[in-house]
C-alpha cells in the first residue's frame, strides 16, 4: 500500500516544480515507501473526518518533510517551517500545507522517538538494496558534539560534601545519643536525619529552651542539604560526576576544539556520539554520557546487530577502543579484529616500544633477547585485572635497563618484576597482524576516509557542532535523523551518477607493513631524562 506517493493538487500550476525536482521528489517518496516505514506511522493515525472534527495533517507527509530537510537542507525546525510557505520543494511535500514549527516537533516527539530504531534499520535496509552495499569492513569512531545547555550552571556529583556533612551529623547524633547504636554511615540518609530530628523532638524536656531550638534549627539546615545532595547524586546516577542544570542529561566534557586552550580544564555540556559506517554510510549510531570511548565500543556493535540481525565482517578502530573486553568481545562474535592497541603507534614508530613480547609457550621475551617466566609473589596482589607476575634477570648488564625501568624508583636491581595480562597481549599481536597485512593497510587507509569524513562533513560543511535538543532520548533521535539525512543524500549523488563512493584498494602486490627497529640509543637517552626528572622530583620534595 503506497503512503507516500499520493495525488498532489496545486492550486497555481504556474508554481509546480521543475520536472528535474519533481522527479527526485518521486524517487524520495518511492524510497520511503519501499521502506516499509509508512506501516509504522499508520499505527498513529487516528483522525477520523467522518465522525466530524477538524483533519489533521497527513503524518506521512511530515514525515517526508522533515527528513527531506535533514537530508538535503540541514534545516531547523524553525527554518522547516518558513521552507513549507516559501520554498516549492517543501510546498510540494506538504501539498501546500503549511504546519508550525511546534507541529513538526510534537510529531519527532510522538511518532519518531519511540520508533527510532526500526525507522531507521528499515530506510538504511532499503538504501543497502539500492545500492548493493556489503557489510563486510565496517569502521567505528566518535565524537563529542556541545550540549544545547548553559555551560556556565554546571553541577559537580557533591560526594566529597556529602561525606562531609555525615561526619557532622554523626558526631552530633552521637553526643547526644539520637539514635540507639548508631553506626557511621559514610553518605548519610536523609530519613536517618529526619529518624534523628523526630527522636530529638521526644526528648524535648531533656534540653533548655535555646539548646532545643538551636540544635533542631541545626538539624533542619543540615537535612536540607542531605536532600539538596541527594537529588543531585541521583541526577547524576552512578556512572557520571556532573551535569548541566539547562540539561541533566549533558555531562562536563572537554571538547578536541579546546585542545590548545586547556584540555582536560575548559569543560563544555556534550554528548559521546559513536558512529559505524561501512562504505561511507552510517549503519549504526549509538549517544551516550560516557567521556571515554572505550567503553561504547559495544554498544554500537550491539545496536548494529539489533536493527540489522547479524554482524560486520571486518571492524577497524582506533587506539582508543583497544581493551581487553572489546577485543574478547570481538572473538567471540567471530568478528575480525581490526582494532588498534593503545601501544600501537609506539611500537610502530619505534620511539615507545613494548618492553616485552609474550611467546607461544608462555614465557617473555624482553628487549634485549632475556626470556622471563611468571612468578608468584607473597603478600603482593596485580594491581590489573586477570593479570601475573613475570620476572627478567641481567638487567644489571643489559645496555636497554634505562629504558626498561623508567619511572621505577629502584634502578640497581638484576632484576625486573612486572605485570602481564596474557590474553590482552595475544588479542595485541593478532590485531597487530591483521592491520599489519596488505588487507589491514586498506582498511587503515579506508578509515580515515569514511567514519573521519563522516564527522567532517557533519562539522565542518554542515556545521553541526552542537545538538539542537535535550535529554539523551531526543538527542538520540536527532543524531538518528542527521545520520539517515546524510545516507540520504549521497545516495542521491548515487542516483546522478550511478556510481558509490569509491575507496582505495591495496594493490596486489602490496607487502605486509613491517615495524620499524627500536633505537637504543634514542631510548636509553629518553629512559634516562625521564628517571633524572624523577630523582629531581624526589629530591625536591624532600628538601
Amino acid at each position: 500500500m503506497p503512503y507516500f506517493n499520493t495525488g498532489k493538487i496545486f492550486l497555481v500550476p504556474s508554481l509546480d516544480l521543475e520536472v528535474k525536482e519533481r522527479i527526485k521528489m518521486e524517487k524520495f517518496l518511492t524510497l520511503l515507501d519501499n521502506s516499509g516505514v509508512g506501516g509504522i506511522i499508520d499505527k498513529y493515525i487516528k483522525n477520523n473526518t467522518s465522525l466530524g472534527g477538524r483533519p489533521g495533517y497527513n503524518y506521512y507527509r511530515l514525515f517526508a518533510t522533515i527528513l527531506y530537510g535533514f537530508a538535503f537542507d540541514r534545516y531547523t525546525l524553525r527554518e522547516l517551517e518558513d521552507a513549507c510557505r516559501f520554498d516549492l520543494r517543501y510546498i510540494y511535500l506538504m501539498e501546500q500545507e503549511t504546519p508550525r514549527y511546534t507541529k513538526f516537533c510534537e510529531f519527532i516527539n510522538k511518532v519518531i522517538v519511540p520508533n527510532e530504531e526500526e525507522i531507521f534499520s528499515l530506510i538504511n535496509l532499503e538504501i543497502q538494496k539500492v545500492t548493493n552495499i556489503e557489510f563486510e569492513d565496517a569502521f567505528i569512531d566518535g565524537t563529542k558534539y556541545e550540549a544545547n545547555a548553559n555551560k556556565y550552571k554546571f553541577v559537580w556529583k557533591p560526594i566529597k560534601h556529602h561525606k562531609n556533612i555525615s561526619i557532622k551529623i554523626g558526631s552530633i547524633i552521637k553526643e547526644h545519643n539520637l539514635i540507639a547504636n548508631y553506626n557511621d554511615e559514610v553518605m548519610i540518609k536523609s530519613s536517618t536525619v529526619a529518624y534523628a530530628i523526630t527522636h530529638l523532638k521526644e526528648k524535648e524536656n531533656d534540653f533548655n529552651t535555646v539548646a532545643f531550638y538551636r540544635l533542631n534549627k541545626t538539624l533542619t539546615s543540615l537535612l536540607n542539604k542531605v536532600m539538596e545532595y541527594e537529588e543531585k547524586e541521583e541526577i547524576c546516577g552512578p556512572n557520571r560526576k556532573s551535569y548541566y542544570k539547562t540539561d541533566h542529561d549533558a555531562t562536563a566534557m572537554a571538547l578536541k576544539a579546546d585542545y590548545y586552550s586547556g584540555l582536560g580544564s575548559n569543560m563544555h555540556a556534550a554528548y559521546n556520539v559513536q558512529l559505524l559506517v561501512i562504505m561511507g554510510y552510517i549503519f549504526s549510531y549509538h549517544v551516550s554520557q560516557e567521556r571515554s570511548d572505550i567503553n561504547v565500543f559495544i554498544d554500537v556493535i550491539e545496536r548494529f546487530a539489533r536493527l540489522y540481525s547479524y554482524f560486520p565482517k571486518r571492524i577497524c578502530a582506533d587506539a582508543g577502543y583497544g581493551s581487553l573486553d572489546n577485543y574478547r568481545y570481538l572473538d567471540k562474535r567471530n568478528i575480525e579484529n581490526y582494532v588498534k592497541h593503545q601501544s600501537w603507534e609506539g611500537n610502530k614508530s619505534g620511539r615507545n616500544p613494548d618492553c616485552y613480547r609474550l611467546n607461544d609457550d608462555d614465557t617473555i621475551t624482553c628487549l634485549n633477547g632475556f626470556i622471563g617466566y611468571e612468578v608468584k609473589l607473597e603478600n603482593r596482589h596485580p594491581r590489573k585485572k586477570e593479570a601475573v607476575f613475570y620476572r627478567v634477570d641481567g638487567c644489571g648488564s643489559c645496555l636497554w635497563m634505562p629504558f626498561c625501568k623508567k619511572y621505577m624508583r629502584i634502578q640497581n636491581e638484576d632484576f625486573k618484576i612486572f605485570e602481564v595480562v596474557k590474553d590482552l597481549e595475544r588479542y595485541k599481536y593478532q590485531a597487530q597482524e591483521n592491520l599489519c597485512s596488505p588487507k589491514g593497510i586498506e582498511i587503515r587507509v579506508n578509515r580515515s576516509i569514511q567514519v573521519e569524513g563522516v564527522f567532517g562533513i557533519t562539522k565542518q560543511n554542515y556545521g553541526y557542532t552542537r545538538t539542537r535538543r535535550r535529554g539523551i532520548e531526543k538527542i538520540s533521535t536527532e543524531i538518528m535523523l542527521n545520520s539517515l539525512g546524510l545516507n540520504i543524500a549521497k545516495l542521491f549523488r548515487y542516483f546522478e551518477t550511478g556510481k558509490l563512493n569509491s575507496f582505495w584498494k591495496a594493490p596486489n602486490n602490496l607487502e605486509p607493513e613491517i615495524f620499524k627497529k627500536p633505537s637504543r640509543k634514542r631510548l636509553v637517552k629518553k629512559g634516562n631524562k625521564i628517571n633524572k626528572a624523577m630523582l629531581d622530583n624526589c629530591y625536591n620534595k624532600v628538601h
